[in-house]
C-alpha cells in the first residue's frame, strides 16, 4: 500500500543527478529499488483498480507502466545515462506509446504532475474529435463542464493550430479544444507535500476518474480509426 514517497526517494534522485554514471548507479542499485522503484510500484498497484474501472483493457502491471530510469541517449545531446525523475503511464496493454491515449503521473525532486493525454501529435484522432465537436458542440461542452476541470485545478495543455478556421457552431469556450494540435489535461500546481503521504494516491485517483468521460470519448475515436 502506497504511503508516500520519502526523503530517501528525493535524496537518491539528487545523488544520481550529481553522480550520473554507470558505476555509481550499479553501486546504488539496492537504494534505487527500495526507495524509488518499489514506491512507484506501490502507487501504481493502488491506482490499478480505478484504472481498470475506466478501461478493463488498461495495462496496470507496474513494471510495464513505470518508465525506465535509463535514458535513451542516442538522439540527445545530453548523454547522462540516468533520469533524475520517473513517470508512469496507464494505457491499453500492448499499445505502442507513440500517439497513444494514456493517463500519466510524474515525480522527482522538482516536479509533481499527473493527467490524461495523447502522446505526441495524432492528427487522425484530433481531426475526428473536431468532427464530434462540429456535430454536437453542446454535448462535448457538457462533457467538459461535467469534468469540472477548473475546480479540480486541471488545465488543458498542448500546442495549437494558429491558422485553422473554426466553424461558427463552435462556442468560444470550445475553440481552444478545437484548435488543439496535441492535447493533454494536467494538474495545475499540485501541493508537493502530497507526494509524501497517501493523499497523492487519493488525489490522483479522484482526478483520473473525473477525466474518464474524456478518456472514453477519445478511446472510442482511437478504436474507430
Amino acid at each position: 500500500m502506497f504511503a508516500g514517497f520519502t526523503d530517501e526517494t528525493i535524496q537518491f534522485f539528487l545523488d544520481l543527478r550529481f553522480h550520473n554514471y554507470t558505476d555509481y548507479f550499479h553501486q546504488q542499485h539496492d537504494r534505487y529499488v527500495e526507495n524509488v522503484q518499489q514506491l512507484f510500484y506501490s502507487l501504481i498497484e493502488d491506482l490499478a483498480p480505478a484504472m481498470l474501472s475506466v478501461d478493463p483493457r488498461m495495462e496496470v502491471r507496474p513494471y510495464k507502466c513505470l518508465s525506465r530510469i535509463h535514458r535513451d541517449t542516442r538522439f540527445s545531446k545530453d548523454k547522462s545515462p540516468y533520469r533524475d525523475h520517473l513517470w508512469f503511464l496507464f494505457r491499453r496493454a500492448a499499445e505502442p506509446r507513440e500517439k497513444s491515449l494514456f493517463y500519466y503521473g510524474e515525480f522527482g525532486p522538482d516536479r509533481l504532475d499527473w493527467g490524461l493525454g495523447i502522446w505526441g501529435e495524432n492528427r487522425e484522432v484530433m481531426d475526428m474529435f473536431r468532427k464530434r465537436m462540429e456535430a454536437n458542440p453542446d454535448g462535448i461542452m457538457a462533457m467538459i463542464d461535467d469534468m469540472d476541470l477548473p475546480e479540480r485545478h486541471l488545465g488543458l495543455g498542448g500546442s495549437w493550430f494558429k491558422r485553422m478556421p473554426v466553424p461558427e457552431q463552435i462556442p468560444d469556450r470550445l475553440k481552444r479544444w478545437y484548435l488543439s494540435r496535441d492535447m493533454y489535461i494536467g494538474k495545475v500546481d499540485p501541493a508537493y507535500e502530497w507526494a509524501f503521504s497517501d493523499r497523492l494516491k487519493t488525489e490522483m485517483e479522484k482526478d483520473f476518474l473525473a477525466m474518464a468521460p474524456l478518456y472514453q470519448t477519445l478511446r472510442g475515436i482511437c478504436d474507430e480509426i
